[in-house]
């Protein structure tokens, strides 16, 4: 496998947003719906209109920070330097049916009562 080739600054061809979408950062009204569907989003012509310069301008602030030099960064997995606080795992007692059920919106016969899910009862769905 071959290195990446090189941009000016070192860092990989591939790390720049410029290779995905040009080097004007712009998007077309197919990508905004296209990115609305990547989201399960349902958006009107008038939303993808108003949503546009706003996802133009969020991606002109990422290739802004993509000329960033940051070969002597090291990576991180978090913004805080926290450790983990571990405690000592112990079995203790549960819940018993009745403390399970004592603050459900509606319970019957020890059990929790939910709306259906799919279809209604005594529906073929």
């Amino acid at each position: 496998m071959s290195a990446a080739p090189a941009e000016a600054g070192g860092r990989p061809a591939h790390f720049t947003l410029a290779r995905f979408i040009g080097p004007a950062v712009s998007l077309t009204d197919q990508e905004v719906r296209k990115l609305a569907l990547l989201a399960r989003l349902d958006i009107s012509d008038d939303e993808a209109a108003t949503v546009r310069p706003q996802l133009d301008s969020i991606l002109q602030f990422v290739e802004k920070l993509s000329e960033l030099d940051t070969d002597e960064v090291e990576p991180m997995t978090t913004a805080l330097d926290v450790e983990n606080r571990w405690r000592v795992d112990r079995v203790t007692p549960g819940l018993d049916n009745q403390q399970a059920v004592a603050n459900a919106p509606a319970s019957a016969e020890g059990c929790f009562l939910v709306p259906a899910v799919l279809g209604s009862p005594g529906s073929d769905s």
